[in-house]
């Protein structure tokens, strides 16, 4: 039987965790409606009030629901997507730096999209026409053959040459060069038009999706997160090792395979729909390890609302800072990545991964 101070001291830090999940829900909703009430056109809280309740067709009512609540769902969307994909990797690959960025994935699904939309022939004769619906099956479909190539690369690495996780990080960084100078080429054979949207694209912005564009990210994003969550005590035997897990009845060869492809196909939508968006995935599981620690049980779903709040805060002061101009918010992830990630080093370099 364990002692008192044992079990008084496990219920204390599960009062902790608890707790910080509350406080990050409390945090995500609030700052979702202060991104409500901010922008080139601002509002006052019964401004706001009016636009979310009142049935009439008026500027408020539109810039709320066709402009900003849109963008919010998708920094949300977006945000947890890449969060639980960097958490998934980093458990199956044993290595704090893995993220979908870092492994070249998001690159390769970059490559994809831009040959998508050179080789299918988008030809807007419009500015918001084809050419923008980055969600397009077409365009989608090559996203996700491209992060899949990556991610084959990645697995055959690490199964069949047996590499070590920081080898496989640096693969990774081989993979995103390859992947990035594969779409610079694509760029200089590409018309005016197509470079232009493939530019922008690759800046990353979550004001560019419809609600039908959300619509189906949610419905792929919805069941990779339950899968996620029923295999998370799997995911603890697995960052034991693979004769631990296999120990414990983990099926780890089987669960890893499962794993990264569905990181893939989740990091492929993001980027099909929003573009590149870089350092979500990597620091937003570090912050909430250092929240509630490494157990898959809180630190998925935790890591998840981590990272929607944190493109949700990026993404807000990416149309605010220069008002009335608005900024891609990959422009302002890449800007807080380094020092938030030296800084997190610093205060939590001590700590087991």
């Amino acid at each position: 039987m364990l002692d008192k101070p044992i079990i008084d001291s496990y219920k204390s830090y599960t009062r902790h965790r608890n707790g910080v999940f509350v406080v990050l829900i409390v945090a995500l909703v609030l700052t979702s409606a202060i991104s409500l009430s901010l922008g080139s056109s601002k509002m006052s809280l019964a401004d706001l009030v009016s636009a979310l309740l009142g049935n009439e067709e008026s500027t408020n009512s539109t810039i709320i629901w066709h402009i900003r609540f849109p963008r919010i769902i998708g920094a949300v969307l977006a945000g947890w997507a890449l969060a639980m994909s960097g958490v998934v990797l980093q458990c199956i690959l044993h290595n704090p730096l893995a993220s979908p960025y870092t492994l070249g994935i998001s690159q390769g699904a970059a490559f994809g999209a831009a040959l998508a939309i050179t080789v299918i022939g988008f030809q807007p004769t419009e500015v918001n026409s084809a050419i923008l619906n980055f969600l397009s099956l077409g365009t989608g479909f090559f996203a996700f053959l491209g992060a899949s190539a990556t991610t084959c690369v990645l697995l055959i690495l690490s199964q069949k040459r047996k590499l070590s996780s920081e080898a496989i990080i640096l693969s990774g960084v081989a993979l995103s060069a390859l992947a990035s100078a594969g779409t610079m080429m694509i760029q200089y054979f590409a018309s005016d038009i197509e470079v232009a949207s493939i530019v922008f694209w690759t800046f990353g912005d979550v004001s560019r999706a419809s609600w039908k564009d959300l619509s189906l990210v949610a419905i792929f994003l919805l069941p990779s997160f339950i899968y996620f969550m029923l295999n998370r005590w799997n995911m603890n035997a697995i960052m034991e090792g693979a004769e631990v897990a296999k120990t414990l009845g983990v099926n780890a060869e089987k669960m890893i395979k499962i794993n990264i492809m569905l990181a893939a196909l989740v990091t492929s939508l993001v980027v099909a729909t929003f573009g590149v968006i870089g350092f979500i995935g990597l620091a937003a599981p570090h912050i909430t390890r250092l929240l509630v620690g490494g157990d898959h049980r809180h630190l998925l779903p935790q890591s998840c609302i981590t990272g929607a709040l944190l493109l949700l805060v990026s993404d807000t002061i990416a149309r605010n800072i220069l008002s009335p101009v608005v900024l891609p918010v990959g422009i302002i992830t890449s800007f807080m990545g380094a020092p938030l990630f030296l800084y997190m080093l610093m205060k939590g370099g001590n700590r087991k991964f």
